[in-house]
């Protein structure tokens, strides 16, 4: 009969072995988030580029013709904001919500649902506070407080 010492050393070895393999496991899933990570952002860099052949425009600096040169469409990457930035560089959704904001209301994601048309049901209410919150992490709105949102001073959110 083996002995429980003997029970107890084996059951850590298979232990340790299934941690070994789950440690790589996790390695290897990491190593395939951060090429996805790093294709996200360089497709991001490369569509906010000027189209090559086209004419440069004198009154902008190089960033900025970079974004407005190219024409958003739903699901378009969000530009981080900069001086002199329009709301037109945004998608159609995120227009939208700098327009209900653009008179300095601030709203939560429930309100901003109901001004954009939408029903106040949870999965719209989600998808609106994603935008909100994708236009607060690139400079667009501001976040006083945790959900309420609004265009910050000097910004205009009209399009």
């Amino acid at each position: 009969m083996p002995s429980v010492m003997g029970l107890l050393e084996e059951r850590e070895r298979d232990a340790r072995r299934r941690v070994e393999v789950l440690q790589a496991e996790l390695r290897e899933a990491e190593a395939a988030w951060q090429r996805f990570v790093i294709a996200r952002e360089t497709v991001g860099e490369v569509l906010a580029e000027p189209d090559r052949g086209r004419d440069a425009l004198p009154a902008l600096s190089a960033g900025e013709q970079a974004v407005q040169a190219r024409t958003a469409v739903p699901g378009s990457v969000v530009p981080h904001w900069q001086e002199g930035l329009a709301p037109t560089v945004l998608a159609p959704d995120y227009r939208r919500i700098m327009h209900v904001l653009a008179d300095g209301d601030t709203l939560d994601c429930r309100q901003l649902a109901v001004a954009l048309g939408l029903e106040r049901v949870p999965a719209k209410v989600e998808g609106v506070r994603s935008k909100a919150k994708r236009l607060v992490s690139r400079g667009w709105l501001t976040e006083g407080r945790p959900g309420l949102f609004s265009v910050p001073a000097g910004r205009g959110g009209g399009s």
